[in-house]
């Protein structure tokens, strides 16, 4: 710690801060413009100047700028000098010469950082009465607008785009004071992290393109702290409604997960939330086949209980996109023995075999901001970007942790950004990659491996044991592989913070045990390293947890007659099994009650339909990947707008309807009653009532704000239902209200915050104020608590590599790997528009050897032919792809799965005559 003086006040800070980050950490108002929190300063814009004193005895100074000076013991700066506050307001008069006054019409209006810096600093009048230079903007794909005459050169965008998220096809052109930030040509933006900009930009160059359609101001949007449900990682999000449809999803800070950043699945892929054609009354076919017929909420109740109760045996499928209330409501309802998880048996398997090497490998499961610290990195099975693109930003950094190492051993401050990247160059940690096919970070990988599953698996016990001898050794090991494995075991080694990465993407529980294997060797070594373990759905921890069966067993079950009534939680059983044989199950059921949000092909064969709540019209709670609890809570209610909607939460539905199956009035449904009472059901997930503050929380007696204090034309929201205005509805199951009404402020720290607003802050900046330091923590504690820690003493290896035998390419025919993909391969996501249009189109993929083998040209018709069903699509000669595989984009073949064997047959067009 440093102690500076500031306006003559003195203040304990960080020595490692620069001034700017010392000054905002302290509370201190001090404008800026091209520093950030996860960028580091290049000092471009001359905004954060102050007046720097030699001693107590100078009383000149001289003028600084904070975001490039040191907090160094004994600094002493004047923040509010007439001097200081002089330069500043003629360097923001400079930055705005050519800004348009469009601040009516701009989609930043309201949440600019521009419109708080100008206020900050008292510009209120321009003296430029010129021509203002303009710019011919760019179509940049669905997810951004661009609007370049709005630029101020602060070099954000192109600093994020290209050194912080790697991506390679935007770029600063021109030179002086004409600068274009854009593409060399117009098109869509390659990097997954391309929706950052929307935040990153301090003006409104780069906006949402949802809002554009439907416009609506920030400050009329009403929030609810949220976390996204397009993967595992558990990203923390503030999605903003208005008139009954999401509008924008926002980062919402978490010190330990996101931070500042989302991947644009996360923040684009709502829109099946909007979707015209959902579900929102109870549907009910009297016989196969026939017209559904809409139900009021009692009829339908009494209809299912009926049929439920007159069932030989009910089985309830779970799912891992729903919340642990819903999962255990329905494990309550048909019993544990009749529970199923909802996923099949490979899936299934390697769920627990993830929970098992969570707790028994010996090295922790680090958050996103514990991976950024990792000094090398195998991932062994998986391709980050796609699975869990935040977790593979998270890793970018720590693979160029390198050059802050560096500068630290040359006495360069780690936030003097452009000299540190000079420092290093190439320079980075080690990274190493197993996969069958190549991944977006390959590039900065020092290297990778094209193998088939089976090998990689081989590879990483063979990297367990180079690490400890006591390891099994892997049996008849091949000389690329076992060279593979001694580089890997170098580099793990030599390292003070390896990481290990593996996932659920290939469906192989022998890459899990590989994977796991690495981790104990590294445990043994004392190594204080990390276990990432990725899974591909959002509750898909939390559902392991739970404990249940595979979605084979329901079938079974059916086919044999010891079942014949299904309760289906929010799951899509045509996206999971082979179509044939689950028809073929489907038709023997008496009876099949669906619940979900989407209208699915599950819930086209439902006798009874209960329009289920999504995770904005409802609260629950999620297991991320690495075992942490985290709530989610409910941004608008539907039925206020829309009061013919009868949309609910699942688990409320399912308590509704056990209480009409046993014909006596349900007991307490709130969501702090159904968590208390899943966590006292199931050990395992004990601690989830600490994951956020019950619903009667309340800050010196009032209830959290859902929408800023601005927010405006309540009474016209209903204007087509009526002029008089109802109250706003009443929310039993948190501490939130349905209004502006209530505690949004900043004074009193809690966890749990829909928006980020402070005096003077009203873009997202204003997280800056709720931390303890900038890009720290929350001042309250991050949300979510721990689920899954490592067992002490744990250690021992659980299977022998002697067993994994090597991959033999067969004859006429190819072993399938689905590929994960970030747009397009998520079950809800992709029904968002948005997400759709981003979407590349559906290929098959060989390895060019193989397609030329079979004298294929690229692009060529062909069909894949399984036991589990077939898929004809046009073909891609992906080179780095292991010989003897299939690529299959994930999405597009439900019921076909990595580790099927299929045959593929050209498919010839036929002749016109």
């Amino acid at each position: 710690m440093a102690t500076i003086h500031v306006d003559g006040r003195p203040f304990e800070v960080d020595e490692r801060h620069n001034l700017l980050q010392a000054c905002l950490s302290l509370g201190l108002d001090l404008p800026y413009f091209c520093w950030h929190p996860a960028l580091g300063s290049v000092g471009a814009c001359r905004q954060c100047a102050v007046i720097q004193y030699r001693d107590a005895d100078d009383d000149r100074g001289s003028l600084v700028m904070a975001c490039m000076t040191p907090a160094a013991e004994g600094t002493r700066i004047a923040v509010e000098a007439p001097e200081a506050r002089d330069f500043r307001r003629g360097v923001i008069e400079w930055l705005m010469v050519n800004h348009p006054h469009d601040c009516p019409v701009c989609e930043e209006g309201g949440h600019c950082h521009l419109q708080d810096m100008t206020v900050m600093t008292g510009h209120a009048r321009r003296h430029y009465r010129f021509t203002k230079r303009t710019h011919r903007n760019q179509y940049l794909g669905p997810f951004l607008g661009h609007e370049m005459n709005r630029c101020i050169s602060c070099y954000r965008c192109v600093r994020f785009y290209r050194d912080h998220a790697g991506g390679e096809d935007l770029g600063v052109f021109g030179a002086n004071d004409n600068l274009y930030f854009g593409r060399h040509r117009e098109g869509v933006l390659e990097s997954p992290f391309a929706g950052n900009l929307s935040e990153v930009c301090p003006t409104g160059v780069f906006t949402d393109r949802p809002p554009d359609g439907r416009y609506t101001r920030r400050w009329d949007l009403q929030f609810a702290p949220s976390v996204c449900h397009q993967c595992a990682v558990g990203c923390n999000i503030s999605p903003g409604e208005r008139y009954g449809e999401l509008r924008r999803v926002e980062n919402r800070y978490h010190g330990e997960i996101n931070r500042y950043f989302l991947c644009d699945r996360g923040r684009y892929g709502y829109g099946y939330v909007n979707r015209a054609d959902r579900p929102r009354l109870p549907e009910w076919r009297e016989a196969r086949g026939e017209a559904a017929m809409t139900l009021e909420v009692d009829a339908a109740l009494d209809r299912g209980a009926d049929r439920l109760r007159g069932a030989r045996r009910v089985i309830g499928v779970g799912s891992p996109r729903a919340s642990l209330e819903s999962n255990h409501r329905l494990h309550e309802l048909v019993g544990a023995e009749h529970f199923c998880l909802g996923v099949t048996r490979a899936a299934a398997d390697g769920l627990a075999t993830m929970a098992r090497l969570q707790r028994q490998s010996g090295l922790p499961s680090p958050s996103l901001r514990d991976i950024e610290s990792h000094d090398a990195v195998l991932v062994l099975g998986e391709d980050p970007l796609n699975s869990a693109a935040r977790l593979g930003l998270a890793l970018r950094q720590a693979v160029l942790g390198r050059r802050e190492e560096l500068a630290a051993a040359r006495g360069v401050p780690a936030w003097n950004a452009q000299a540190v990247q000079t420092l290093a160059q190439d320079r980075r940690h080690p990274l190493f990659v197993a996969y069958p096919a190549a991944t977006g970070l390959d590039g900065l990988a020092e290297a990778t491996w094209r193998l088939a599953p089976a090998d990689i698996a081989r590879l990483g016990a063979a990297v367990a044991h180079a690490l400890d001898p006591t390891a099994p050794a892997v049996e008849g090991l091949e000389e690329e592989l076992a060279e593979a494995a001694a580089t890997i075991a170098s580099g793990l080694g030599a390292a003070e913070r390896p990481l290990v990465v593996s996932g659920d993407a290939l469906a192989s529980t022998a890459v899990l045990e590989a994977a796991g294997s690495v981790a104990r060797a590294l445990a043994r070594r004392a190594k204080p390293g990390g276990l990432s373990l990725i899974r591909a759905e959002a509750n898909a921890t939390g559902v392991a947890l739970l404990g249940g069966r595979p979605l084979e067993w329901a079938l079974d079950e059916i086919e044999a007659g010891r079942a014949d009534a299904l309760v289906v939680l929010e799951n899509d059983l045509h996206a999971r099994l082979p179509h044939a044989r689950l028809d073929h199950a489907l038709a023997r059921l008496t009876s099949l009650v669906v619940l979900d949000h989407q209208r699915t092909a599950t819930w086209a064969r439902a006798d009874l339909g209960l329009p289920a709540a999504s995770f904005a019209e409802g609260d629950g709670t999620l297991v991320n990947l690495e075992g942490r609890a985290q709530r989610f809570f409910q941004v608008f209610e539907p039925s206020f707008l829309r009061p013919e909607t009868r949309i609910r939460e699942s688990w409320r539905w399912l308590h509704a309807l056990q209480g009409a199956i046993r014909r006596r009035r349900p007991e307490d449904t709130r969501l702090d009653a159904e968590t208390r009472d899943c966590a006292r059901h199931h050990p395992a997930l004990a601690a989830i009532t600490e994951a956020a503050a019950p619903a009667d929380h309340r800050v010196q007696g009032l209830r959290l704000a859902r929408a800023p204090h601005r927010y405006s034309g309540r009474t016209a929201l209903r204007a087509h239902l009526g002029v008089a205005e109802p109250r706003p509805p009443a929310d039993p199951d948190s501490p939130f209200a349905f209004s502006m009404e209530g505690y949004a402020g900043r004074r009193w720290p809690r966890r749990d915050i829909a928006f980020a607003w402070a005096p003077g802050w009203n873009s997202p900046q204003a997280w800056n104020k709720f931390t303890d330091e900038v890009g720290g923590h929350l001042r309250a504690g991050d949300p979510g608590v721990r689920l899954l820690d490592p067992v002490p003493g744990a250690y021992a290896y659980a299977h022998a590599p002697v067993l994994l035998s090597p991959f033999v390419r067969r004859d006429g025919e190819w072993l399938l790997v689905v590929l994960p993909r970030l747009f397009g391969g998520e079950e809800t996501s992709r029904r968002a528009p948005l997400i759709a249009e981003r979407a590349s189109a559906p290929v098959l993929a060989l390895a060019p050897e193989d397609a030329e083998a079979m004298g294929l040209a690229e692009g060529a018709t062909l069909e894949l032919v399984t036991a589990a069903g077939r898929v004809r699509l046009p073909l891609s000669c992906r080179a780095g792809l292991a010989r003897g595989l299939v690529g299959v984009p994930a999405g597009v073949a439900p019921g076909l799965a990595t580790g099927q064997w299929g045959r593929l047959r050209p498919v010839t067009p036929r002749r016109t005559p």
